[in-house]
């Protein structure tokens, strides 16, 4: 009678032994299972149990990595097209106000952190790959002008008419004035027109006068560096234009953001000159 109590004892051990097999596999975080141990053998014979495999713990050992870093795109310091593309994304989600300029600066920085912070990113300050989706997802394609909302378009190619003697070329198409000399361009910057009520005027035109100090009679408003090419209309400083861009518009002005570079064209273009404005 003792005797099969003792084997009835030894036959429930295995058994338990057999389930406690079955239900060694643990979850840890992520879902991932963790490989079974290659000691716990799912046969009820200790002697058929494999040996540990080398591999195995490698692999448990590649499981326990942490997942790299998403690929950093764009970082402060950078200038391209793609950072303008991001800058100009970043202003439809009004993460942005200035710009873009295609420069990844302080603003830039500060931009991104807070849309990252706002969705739970980490707040990096770099446009990394997570990031870059996501900003994706919530925005459009920008457009030309939300491009070069404040300037820095390419300027267009020269018209025929500005290729011979002293030329203001004006482009309305890539909102640009090259000052050209037989040919050759010597400065560009960028300018702004008068909006559709007050269009600038296109064709060939030569300065008239040239108006340093100049403060317009219909509007009451200060005209510097004024160079005049057609009726009231001239080519000048605006400093509405340096503060909001193309978000205003002359009243059938050239405007010239830069003073540094309309100085420049002021002591250069003489009176007799000639201005083109095409698109």
């Amino acid at each position: 009678m003792r005797t099969a109590v003792l084997r009835s004892a030894v036959a429930a051990t295995g058994v338990l032994a057999l389930v406690g097999g079955c239900t060694a596999q643990a979850v840890e975080g992520g879902g991932r299972p963790t490989p079974v141990s290659p000691s716990v053998s799912s046969s009820p014979s200790p002697s058929t149990s494999a040996p540990a495999s080398p591999s195995a713990s490698v692999s448990a050992t590649d499981d326990a990595k942490p997942a790299a870093p998403p690929e950093v795109l764009y970082a402060p310091g950078d200038r391209s097209r793609g950072v303008r593309e991001l800058q100009a994304r970043l202003r439809q989600v009004a993460w942005l106000f200035q710009g873009p300029t295609g420069t990844y600066d302080a603003a830039t920085v500060e931009a991104v952190e807070g849309f990252q912070g706002k969705r739970g990113l980490p707040r990096t300050g770099e446009t990394d790959a997570v990031t870059w989706r996501r900003l994706l997802r919530m925005t459009h394609e920008p457009t030309t002008w939300e491009l070069y909302a404040f300037g820095g378009q390419p300027a267009a190619k020269p018209d025929p008419r500005c290729m011979k003697g002293r030329v203001l070329c004006v482009s309305k198409t890539s909102r640009t004035l090259v000052w050209m000399v037989d040919g050759r361009r010597l400065l560009t910057t960028e300018v702004r027109f008068g909006s559709q009520y007050t269009p600038t005027r296109e064709g060939v035109f030569h300065v008239t006068f040239k108006s340093r100090h100049h403060v317009s009679t219909l509007y009451d408003t200060p005209m510097p560096y004024a160079m005049f090419f057609s009726g009231g209309q001239a080519v000048h400083y605006s400093s509405d234009f340096a503060a909001r861009g193309y978000a205003g518009a002359s009243h059938g002005c050239v405007n010239v953001k830069d003073e540094r570079k309309v100085a420049e064209l002021f002591a250069q273009v003489r009176t007799g000159d000639k201005v083109v404005v095409y698109w």
